[in-house]
C-alpha cells in the first residue's frame, strides 16, 4: 500500500512540475502493448495535459526509426531482446522499467473450430500457421525459439505462412482468416475476443517468457515527460489498464504458465529463418 501511495504522490509532483508544458512526449512502442498503451495515453493526456505522440509497429522497425531520425523520448519494445539492442546502440538512458509480462501461446479462431490442442496438432496437412517476422518482431523470434526448442521445425515448415511485420498484423491474421492459427502472445486473444481464442502451450514447451520494458531515450527532448508517463504506467491506475486487457503485471503470475522457463534474456535467430 505504501508503494502505491508513493507512486501516486510522485506522479502528482511530476505533473505539477510539468503543468503548462507544450513539449510533446514522443513514444516508439512495439505493438505487443498497443491496446493498453493507446488507452493509457488517452488517460494520461486527460490527466496531465501533456501532449503525446505514440508510434507503434514492430519493435525492430521502431528501433530503426529512433536510430534513423534521432527522435523519441521513450522506447517500449515488446520484449527485452530489443531493449538490449537499444542499449547496445547507446540509445537508452538509465535502467528500463518492466511494465507487464507476456506468455507465448497459440491463437485460434473463436470456438477453436479445428480443435487445436497444442503444438502436436500444428503439423496437420494444409494447416496454415501465421508468424511474425522473427528478424524484426519480438513474438516472431519467440515463436521460432518455441519451434526450434521443441524439435518440430521440419514438421511445421510446410505450414508456415505470413512473416508479417508487427504483432498487430500477426493478431489480425486470425480475424481476417488469412491463417488457421498464429503462434503469438496469449494476450492477443483479448484484443478481439469476439473472433479469437487462445490455446495454452504446455509449461515445458515454453523456453522463455517475455516482459515489456520501457526505457527513456538518451537524446530525449522531453525526459521529464517520459519519466512522468512511466510513473503513471506503474501507478495503480496505469497497471489497472494493463490488467483490464488481461496483461500480467507481476512476475509470479506469468511464471505460473511456465515455472521453469527463462525470463527475458535474448535468443539468437538460427540460420535458415
Amino acid at each position: 500500500m505504501r508503494s502505491v501511495v508513493l507512486v501516486g504522490l510522485l506522479l502528482t509532483i511530476a505533473v505539477s512540475a510539468l503543468a503548462g508544458t507544450s513539449q510533446p512526449l514522443v513514444i516508439f512502442a512495439g505493438s505487443a502493448s498497443q491496446p493498453p498503451l493507446e488507452e493509457a495515453v488517452e488517460v494520461f493526456k486527460a490527466k496531465t495535459g501533456i501532449p503525446v505522440t505514440l508510434h507503434t509497429g514492430g519493435s525492430g522497425a521502431m528501433l530503426n526509426q529512433i536510430r534513423l531520425t534521432g527522435q523519441g523520448d521513450l522506447y517500449i519494445p515488446g520484449s527485452p531482446d530489443y531493449m538490449d539492442k537499444a542499449r547496445a546502440f547507446g540509445l537508452i538512458d538509465g535502467d528500463p522499467v518492466i511494465l507487464a509480462y507476456l506468455v507465448p501461446a497459440i491463437i485460434v479462431a473463436k470456438g477453436n473450430p479445428l480443435g487445436i490442442k497444442g503444438l502436436q496438432d500444428l503439423d496437420r496437412t494444409n494447416l496454415r500457421i501465421g508468424l511474425a517476422d522473427p528478424d524484426s518482431v519480438c513474438v516472431g523470434l519467440y515463436a521460432v525459439e518455441i519451434i526450434e526448442g521443441n524439435g518440430i521445425t521440419e514438421r511445421l515448415r510446410p505450414n508456415l505462412r505470413g512473416m508479417v511485420e508487427s504483432c498487430a498484423k500477426a493478431a489480425s491474421m486470425i480475424p481476417l482468416k488469412l491463417v488457421d492459427v498464429v503462434i503469438g502472445w496469449r494476450e492477443f486473444s483479448t484484443w478481439n475476443p469476439e473472433t479469437m481464442d487462445v490455446v495454452l502451450l504446455a509449461p515445458g514447451e515454453i523456453p522463455r517468457l517475455a516482459y515489456i520494458p520501457a526505457g527513456i531515450l538518451r537524446r530525449a527532448r522531453n525526459p521529464e515527460g517520459a519519466e512522468t508517463f512511466v510513473t503513471f504506467l506503474k501507478s495503480a491506475e496505469g497497471l489497472a489498464i494493463f490488467q483490464k486487457w488481461d496483461y500480467m503485471t507481476d512476475e509470479n503470475t506469468a511464471r505460473g504458465f511456465a515455472p521453469l522457463a527463462r525470463l527475458g534474456g535474448t535468443y539468437k535467430l538460427p540460420e535458415g529463418w
